[in-house]
């Protein structure tokens, strides 16, 4: 694999990821917006989501199931993920180029990445 083929690839993981988690985030609104046009909503108090979509298992079950809010968070989980995604697949890239200081940089970045991911507060 060449500098400019793995360009590409990675151009085109990065656009599709987007295209991906909007187009998912725009049918989850859609349907929030069909079923909960006709209500009201109260600005001065803050209600936390339902237990179901505050877990990673739990937002994709909800978005397996087609619930709107779990649609809209999958999306946004996936637009987190397409980066993560590409730093994941240049350090492959450039290991399989046999550029080791840019597969290790690519590792460090990656790990970083997990890291700030898991253990975030």
């Amino acid at each position: 694999m060449d500098d400019r083929r793995l360009e590409v690839v990675i151009g085109n993981l990065l656009r599709a990821g987007v295209l991906l988690a909007a187009a998912i985030v725009f049918v989850g609104g859609i349907l929030y917006l069909a079923r909960a046009h006709a209500q009201h909503v109260n600005y001065r108090v803050f209600v936390v989501g339902g237990g179901s979509t505050r877990t990673l298992p739990g937002i994709v079950r909800s978005a397996m199931h087609l619930d709107s809010e779990g649609l809209m968070q999958f999306g946004l989980i996936l637009l987190i993920a397409t980066p993560v995604a590409r730093v994941a697949f240049a350090m492959v890239g450039f290991a399989l180029e046999r550029d080791r200081l840019y597969a290790v940089v690519s590792l460090i970045v990656l790990a970083v990445l997990a890291y700030s991911l898991l253990y975030a507060t």
